[in-house]
């Protein structure tokens, strides 16, 4: 049978508006000590434009060039950074370990130091902040609290963090998959990418699976003294990094594991989630959709792929119900046919439209 004709990804190929461009600036800005954290950040399209805060996903992803292509280069000034611990920030969990680069390392220091990004690239006046997944969480914290900072929250994946949100994506049927793997006794990503579960749920004892993020956490807390505890550590984080990738497209390669499968990305990436999850981000319960009430004048565009598993849509109705309750309906609503990843086709498409029809600032 010919099965020549079936897409193989659900991935961006030519749907790019714009092209990718070299940055204007790059550099490292130290935001704190003890230890000393210092962010890596890089600067696209107009230096006179009007200023675009870009938020990365994870917690513990990283920034890359081409996500400076959803913004029309002579509208934008765009500021790519990666957030600490992670990318080219440093120092880093894959290269200076977790007892460094997790000290200091929450939801308000990573507030605080768009802050001290914005004064240091001399953004005084108002800006956009584009924020998707982790991103999107961060981008709604932020604005709430610094709401005469922000011109408009361009939101993607959105993530609110609740445990159920997280037992979705990592517990899922682990409890009972060492005598029913295909089991659908918890609702869960899993039950869309059999195969791939089971190559993150393997990785833990069946003895140890009914707290998935728990068992996982008790590894990437090990100080690794042997070349085994070493191997075990690396496993585990290729394993919850790989996972998320995979889950991220609507229609993943089954052939190319991208970033997720590099050892240093996920070692930083799967700590830094594990870090964040383990706190409940650092957040109070229900704290973004109660507060959104200080979003008055901020407008919020969303958009969120039907089909995403990492974060369920019903994570965006949550948030414009909560919008709605406090008067602010969201400028745009838009539901792709699309999984969680930005670089979905109907994504990019979606983001690059809105960006191209925002109010000016």
């Amino acid at each position: 049978m010919d099965f020549s004709r079936l897409r193989t990804t659900s991935k961006v190929t030519t749907e790019w508006t714009y092209d990718q461009g070299a940055p204007l600036s790059t550099g490292w800005l130290k935001v704190d000590s003890a230890p000393d954290h210092e962010l890596y950040w890089e600067e696209y399209g107009n230096a006179q434009g009007e200023p675009v805060m870009f938020l990365h996903g994870g917690p513990g992803g990283a920034c890359a060039p081409v996500m400076s292509r959803f913004f029309d280069p002579k509208r934008y000034r765009v500021i790519l950074f990666d957030q600490r611990g992670c990318g080219k920030s440093r120092p880093t969990v894959a290269a200076n370990g977790p007892a460094v680069a997790l000290a200091n390392n929450t939801t308000d220091h990573l507030v605080a130091d768009i802050n001290t990004l914005r004064e240091a690239l001399n953004i005084t006046g108002k800006m956009h902040v584009f924020g998707g997944s982790w991103g999107s969480t961060l981008a709604l914290v932020y604005a709430i609290r610094n709401p005469e900072k922000v011109a408009s929250l361009i939101l993607r994946g959105i993530f609110l963090g609740r445990k159920e949100d997280l037992l979705y994506m990592y517990q899922g049927n682990a409890a009972t998959f060492a005598e029913q793997p295909y089991a659908l006794t918890e609702p869960g990503a899993y039950i869309a990418y059999p195969d791939e579960w089971k190559a993150f749920v393997e990785v833990i004892p069946a003895d140890q699976r009914g707290d998935m993020m728990g068992a996982y956490k008790a590894i990437f807390d090990t100080v690794p003294a042997t070349d085994a505890e070493r191997a075990l550590q690396l496993k585990a984080a290729l394993a919850w990094s790989v996972w998320e990738g995979a889950i991220s497209n609507m229609i993943p390669a089954d052939d190319d594991a991208g970033k997720f499968g590099e050892a240093e990305f996920a070692l930083c990436f799967a700590q830094i989630e594990a870090h964040f999850f383990a706190n409940d981000l650092f957040l109070k319960r229900d704290e973004i959709t109660d507060g959104v009430g200080a979003l008055k004048g901020v407008p919020a565009h969303i958009v969120h792929g039907r089909f995403d598993q990492v974060c369920p849509l019903t994570q965006a109705s949550r948030l414009v119900e909560a919008l709605e309750a406090a008067g602010m309906p969201p400028a745009t609503y838009v539901r792709t046919d699309a999984g969680h990843s930005a670089m979905e086709a109907q994504t990019v498409l979606a983001l690059t439209a809105i960006m191209d029809g925002l109010d000016r600032i």
